[in-house]
């Protein structure tokens, strides 16, 4: 069934995180979405390898009737959504990048951090991001490269000794620098939010941008007619751990089909 849809896809589960926001917002919209968990994480990929899941994986939900792109992964975003847009300038295409600007409404002693894979950072659209949002601002900005974090997160085992590894080792550099707002730059993280709560302290503040791009979507989704909202999970990967996970975030009843996807 190819009825017009908002395809939504990231490196693995991660994109669940924005994907529950979009379906609070938007109830009567159809979704697909694709975990490219064989390829997971892009963080840990090369620039060329993500343009090239991307683009491939992009067509996939075209093809399967996607009439709006949402790009539920920040390094996807860093590294890739200049092609995407380049390729189908017709087709809104939505993605996201680390809450900046929001971290420096909420900050209290000028002090934030940054949580993000290492190709985020690395990347030329965030080094762009920075200059704009801070600009002359005083404020420090510590960019944490978060290795092995959303591999963790993708095992499924939120509450596992590697999960917990990696988010006290990236958070304890995080309290070093003393800051009191942290943006969550990768769609995994806020599965993990109680582990990196629970170690920067309750006053520091977390931002995450899922919420942010719903309400985007939602502006420029023109799909208001569809009657019947369907959601479909497909992966690249272990199906039956993506409906595990889907399961425990979205919730059971809005779980319809997961099915394995042949990309490569």
């Amino acid at each position: 069934m190819n009825e017009p849809s908002i395809g939504v896809f990231d490196s693995g589960v991660g994109g669940l995180s924005v994907l529950r926001e979009m379906r609070s917002r938007l109830p009567r919209a159809s979704f697909r979405y694709v975990a490219d968990s064989a390829h997971a994480p892009y963080g840990e990929r090369s620039d060329g390898h993500v343009i090239e899941r991307t683009l491939r994986i992009a067509y996939e939900l075209r093809a399967q009737g996607a009439t709006l792109l949402v790009v539920a992964c920040n390094t996807a975003t860093a590294v890739a959504i200049d092609a995407l847009r380049a390729t189908w300038p017709d087709m809104p295409i939505v993605g996201i990048e680390p809450g900046i600007k929001p971290a420096l409404a909420l900050t209290r002693n000028g002090r934030i951090g940054v949580m993000a894979t290492r190709a985020t950072l690395a990347s030329e659209r965030f080094a762009t991001l920075l200059r704009t949002q801070c600009g002359q601002s005083t404020v420090h900005v510590h960019l944490q490269a978060c290795d092995g974090l959303a591999a963790a997160i993708e095992s499924g085992d939120l509450d596992s000794a590697a999960v917990r590894s990696a988010v006290e080792q990236h958070c304890s550099a995080l309290r070093a620098h003393d800051v009191d707002t942290v943006v969550l730059g990768c769609t995994h993280y806020p599965f993990a939010a109680h582990h990196i709560r629970a170690s920067m302290g309750a006053s520091v503040v977390l931002v995450d941008t899922g919420a942010a791009v719903a309400r985007e979507v939602e502006r420029r989704w023109q799909g208001d007619a569809i009657s019947g909202a369907t959601l479909s999970l497909q992966t690249t990967g272990d199906a039956s751990a993506l409906q595990d996970t889907a399961r425990d975030w979205l919730g059971a009843d809005q779980t319809r089909i997961t099915s394995t996807l042949h990309l490569d």
